[in-house]
């Protein structure tokens, strides 16, 4: 194990010395998606809170056909504002989040007790009128139970009649598990990180070396190929955890700065966070770090590696959409699977949630199998004398 010590220490020395591949994998990498996700959140919670603290816009056509209405709703923060001539114009080219529309005849049917029809006109694929439309919803909502229940006490009956079933709603989400909602894509970067950290180095070591004619020389030397690749796929899965470890303690600190309180939820990345995570990404960097030296392997030259392992950057995302999109309750054989046995874990670990120690075990054991046949893979390739040929 000498020697592969000796060749893990040979390819980190070198890779340390290109300014620029280092600045793009600990340094631009790790703390550039971080930054960006935060400002992001930021940006769309900071709107969010100044929509619901200000006056809400509303248009209307037909306001003087229901004063008590209008008067109710300005005294819940609504601004009435007069509606334009055509109200779907305008809200299709977004000159109004929404015209609430009142018709002529609601008097005469509020007035006999019947019920009266109003109308919101709002465009449900803006995505940023959707909040002020549920709180439109709300105040009309609220105004209807209360005029109910005074019709009824003034006919002499209990607004309990309309009420045979009271609801009392126990929520059991805590403000840690109602962030993993806001925090989904995390699990996602982690992987990221650890792909983007080992793949410069897992092409360099291959494609990169037998391009610059430089591989030959090195498998020439007595040395059992199998440690000539360990210490390679040492220094690549060195690099891609120690990526990893940076992007997880990059969104421990810019997570300090969310005002994610406002919104009752809390993004907790402490030491347990850390460690945990580490543990069942170790293999993972493993894994993917092998799979990106075995594509480099059969690419001619640098450039043409660089496509080829690109290309592996779409797996992690097909775990990712999976569980983020459908909902699952996590199972025994889940954690079996690279990629989303690490991805359930970490989202687990990010709603609080108590992960056994089997789980993360069971998932490190599989993925480290899951290395250990594509290293017997990999060590097979090496045997190849065609693997030093640059032509």
């Amino acid at each position: 194990m000498k020697s592969a010590m000796i060749v893990f220490l040979k390819e980190v020395r070198e890779n340390l010395r290109d300014r620029r591949t280092v600045i793009n994998t600990l340094v631009t990498g790790p703390l550039m998606a971080p930054l960006i996700f935060v400002l992001m959140m930021q940006t769309l919670v900071m709107r969010e809170l100044d929509k619901a603290e200000k006056p809400l816009p509303l248009p209307v056509a037909g306001a003087e056909y229901a004063p008590n209405l209008v008067a109710a709703l300005r005294q819940q923060n609504v601004e009435i504002k007069p509606a334009p001539a055509d109200a779907e114009r305008a809200v299709r080219e977004r000159d109004a989040d929404m015209v609430l529309r009142i018709p002529p005849d609601f008097a005469t049917l509020w007035k006999k007790g019947e019920s009266s029809q109003v109308e919101i006109v709002y465009d449900e694929s803006q995505r940023d009128t959707n909040g002020a439309v549920s709180r439109l919803r709300g105040l009309l909502g609220q105004y209807n139970r209360q005029t109910s229940a005074l019709r009824l006490v003034a006919r002499g009956l209990s607004p309990a009649i309309t009420q045979p079933i009271a609801i009392a709603e126990r929520d059991q989400s805590t403000p840690q598990s109602r962030s993993s909602n806001l925090f989904s894509m995390l699990p996602y970067f982690f992987i990221l990180g650890g792909f983007i950290g080992g793949m410069a180095l897992a092409i360099d070591t291959t494609a990169g070396e037998r391009e610059r004619q430089s591989l030959e020389p090195l498998l020439a030397n007595p040395v059992p190929r199998w440690q000539i690749l360990a210490g390679k796929l040492g220094a690549t899965t060195a690099f891609a955890i120690t990526t990893v470890l940076l992007s997880i303690l990059a969104f421990a600190f810019v997570g300090q700065f969310m005002p994610t309180e406002k919104i009752g939820m809390t993004l907790e990345i402490g030491a347990r966070f850390v460690v945990c995570t580490v543990f069942v990404m170790l293999p993972l960097a493993a894994l993917l770090a092998t799979l990106q030296t075995l594509v480099a392997a059969f690419a001619k030259s640098y450039r043409e590696a660089q496509t080829y392992v690109s290309l592996l950057m779409f797996v992690p995302v097909i775990p990712t959409l999976l569980l983020t999109l459908v909902p699952f309750k996590a199972l025994t054989w889940m954690y079996t699977v690279p990629l989303m046995g690490q991805q359930i874990v970490i989202t687990r670990l990010l709603r609080g949630d108590h992960v056994p120690i089997s789980s993360m075990g069971l998932s490190f054991l599989c993925t480290t199998f899951a290395v250990a046949v594509l290293c017997a893979i990999a060590a097979r390739i090496y045997r190849s004398e065609r693997l030093a040929i640059s032509a």
